[in-house]
């Protein structure tokens, strides 16, 4: 069963360190704020001006100057602070971030990283993507293992615009954990039912697998719906 996007989110969670400084990207990033273990000191930075953002605003107590990179309403944290958009970036590029979670439309098995665009429509730019991608200490992938179509996420090399080069360390896909390797990729866990196969079916470029790879541990609220056949 894959996990579905909280459950993504929340397996993350669960590997961030005590003392993180941590940007959550647009889409299944900006919910790792909602899992954040209660024992742990981590701040989330929001590139947008805040070092402390807190779960999204309950209905009637949004304020209109927090928001996170969806565009969400967001809360503070106790010790919060709010500075401008060059210092935020002063942040990033100083690399003073220990993660960055971003999402993925290609990761190679390098860590090289698309997420801003595919090849054709216009889109607005990359924004700080880029800044975000070389300047944390680790970057961290969040994102389904293939595309609504079925096309895999994970593949030999990035055929889209790519928003930096080996940068990635470690992906969280709805059915596996991989950890990037030098030149390899490595199955570190699987999702609650998924099989070996199942997950190497679904990636496009080889992976190494261990004996022995261990079952996600997330609550079963987070399971999915089972895998449709390739």
């Amino acid at each position: 069963m894959p996990l579905t996007r909280e459950g993504i989110a929340f397996r993350i969670a669960r590997d961030l360190p005590d003392g993180s400084f941590v940007n959550l990207g647009v889409g299944i990033p900006t919910l790792v704020a909602r899992f954040v273990p209660p024992d742990r000191t981590i701040l989330i930075h929001s590139e947008n001006g805040i070092l402390g953002a807190g779960p999204k605003a309950a209905p009637g107590e949004e304020d209109p100057d927090l928001v996170n990179a969806n565009g969400d309403y967001v809360t503070l944290m106790p010790g919060a602070s709010l500075f401008d958009h060059a210092l935020s970036f002063t942040m990033i590029r100083g690399g003073h971030l220990t993660h960055a979670v971003l999402g993925a439309l290609q990761v190679s098995r390098r860590g090289d990283l698309a997420n801003w665009r595919i090849p054709g429509p216009r889109v607005p730019g990359v924004g700080g993507a880029m800044d975000i991608a070389v300047g944390a200490q680790q970057v961290w992938v969040a994102t389904t293992h293939t595309t609504d179509q079925g096309e895999p996420k994970i593949v030999e090399e990035c055929t889209y615009p790519l928003t930096a080069a080996r940068c990635v360390r470690r992906i969280y896909t709805d059915l596996a954990v991989l950890r990037v390797e030098g030149e390899h990729l490595v199955l570190e866990e699987l999702a609650p039912g998924v099989t070996v196969e199942e997950v190497l079916q679904r990636t496009s470029t080889r992976l190494t697998v261990p004996d022995g790879v261990p079952t996600m541990e997330v609550p079963a609220e987070f399971a999915g719906i089972p895998l449709l056949a390739s």
